[in-house]
């Protein structure tokens, strides 16, 4: 209730603005943990416990500054970055525009960023028991890079050590060339590198696009199988155009929010077939509300990511998909989430 107040005030800021000053905000604010107890919602995933499936998509905590107080609000598991090797600033300003008519929001940030040095000091202050839920690190590449798949490989070496697991990012389409990664040679040969340059054996994520063929679809589950990848996750913002009402619909950049919900849900529909329901799955992409995370478990996910939702509904939005869910999955029948998972199909 408190949020519906005040978002009149942070939607008069322009979106980057309001952004940083909630990042702020949660540096100061006193955050009693939200988290959920339930048996219901607590499962194993990739080797790592969840004490429920919903975690913060990467993008807002981008250097690492509030992964205990986002893990307070209710979240399940927070994710981290992009981080790149080097920093860098990004794309030019504006780069970010919320679409309020269509609840959705369009980026063009291009991996801004401090660096993964400065993650690493912050991450390296952090006591061992204040992060009460896995910690995902989300790596990409420099823009400028001779070698995309070399800095990849940095950011296993630099990251693994403090990462619950890592996330391969190669589906932004704010950095020109990136998404050719997806392309099954060069996905092969990035996904062996990454693999080959683990010390600790963390599991690592695959980051995919919702603009995909299907030839592309069963190209990336017979790599990322063979490869050793424990999850994909389904899927980035898109760079296609629906229906918008929004002013901003025009902006370059990926759209996310409401309008991706059914793109993203099919594409994980698409990637449990593929693969035989043998991948493990996490979806993101539109997912606003316990029904829509619970339509994304019943199609194949065992987690879920929310982002975009967050700047129309505030911050205690974790807590409720995770309070309605676990009546959702009572109400079915379901002893724990896990049995939910993939029942649709």
């Amino acid at each position: 209730m408190l949020y519906q107040f005040l978002r009149p005030m942070l939607f008069k800021a322009d979106a980057e603005t309001a952004h940083n000053l909630s990042i702020t905000a949660l540096k100061f604010a006193p955050i009693p943990t939200l988290g959920s107890k339930s048996d219901v919602l607590a499962q194993n995933f990739a080797g790592l416990r969840f004490a429920n499936p919903v975690g913060l998509a990467p993008g807002y905590d981008k250097n690492a500054e509030v992964p205990v107080e986002i893990l307070r609000l209710g979240f399940g598991f927070t994710e981290v970055g992009t981080l790149t090797p080097l920093p860098q600033e990004g794309n030019p300003k504006p780069r970010l525009f919320r679409l309020v008519e269509d609840k959705a929001v369009i980026n063009r940030m291009g991996f801004n960023n401090a660096g993964q040095d400065a993650a690493i000091a912050r991450l390296r202050n952090i006591p061992d028991d204040a992060l009460t839920g896995p910690l995902g690190i989300n790596i990409g590449a420099n823009k400028d890079s001779a070698d995309r798949i070399a800095d990849y490989v940095i950011g296993v070496r630099n990251m693994e050590p403090l990462a619950d697991y890592l996330t391969v990012n190669i589906s932004s389409p704010n950095t020109p060339g990136l998404r050719a990664l997806q392309d099954k040679a060069a996905l092969d040969d990035l996904l062996a590198q990454v693999m080959a340059a683990r010390t600790q054996g963390t599991p690592v994520f695959l980051k995919v696009a919702p603009d995909l063929q299907p030839a592309d679809i069963d190209d990336i589950v017979t790599v990322a199988m063979s490869r050793g990848i424990a999850a994909l996750i389904i899927s980035n913002t898109t760079i296609a155009r629906p229906a918008l009402a929004s002013c901003y619909a025009g902006e370059a950049g990926g759209l996310s929010g409401a309008p991706l919900r059914d793109m993203a849900q099919q594409r994980l529909v698409d990637f449990r077939k593929a693969s035989g329901g043998q991948l493990g799955l996490i979806g993101v992409g539109g997912i606003a509300s316990a029904q829509d995370a619970y339509a994304r478990i019943r199609a194949g996910a065992s987690l879920v990511q929310i982002y975009s939702a967050l700047v129309y509904q505030g911050p205690g939005l974790a807590r409720r998909i995770n309070k309605q869910l676990q009546q959702l999955l009572q109400a079915d029948g379901f002893v724990n989430i896990s049995d939910a998972v993939g029942v649709d199909g």
